[in-house]
């Protein structure tokens, strides 16, 4: 899987377009993504990122970052023995095709907007 661009509240993933919040698990893009607290990611809102079983999950928190990553959605993950990173989202995008094209087992959570 390849992120082919991203602008504020736009994303081409493999030549498709979405406007909003998308989730990258295994080989998968589920798109119109939503966390159950709005800018907060919680446990609840990665069940298919753990049923993926990644390495690592990149955490794309918006253009300014306001998103944010739970104590429980951390615990999870490392329960799980996956990595996180949290980032900016188009810092989020450049890390994820990185470890894409390394072969890396990787996820993505990306907040498309602020």
């Amino acid at each position: 899987m390849h992120i082919d661009s991203y602008q504020f509240g736009l994303i081409i993933l493999d030549e498709i377009t979405y406007d909003s919040d998308c989730l990258i698990a295994g080989k998968t893009v589920h798109p119109n993504w939503w966390r159950k607290q709005g800018h907060l990611l919680s446990a609840d809102d990665l069940q298919s990122v753990i049923k993926a079983m990644p390495s690592i999950l990149i955490v794309g928190c918006g253009a300014s970052g306001f998103m944010k990553i739970s104590n429980d959605a951390r615990q999870i993950l490392q329960r799980h023995s996956i990595k996180v990173e949290v980032l900016n989202t188009g810092q989020a995008v450049n890390r994820f095709n990185e470890l894409s094209q390394a072969g890396e087992n990787v996820a993505a959570a990306l907040h498309l907007t602020c």
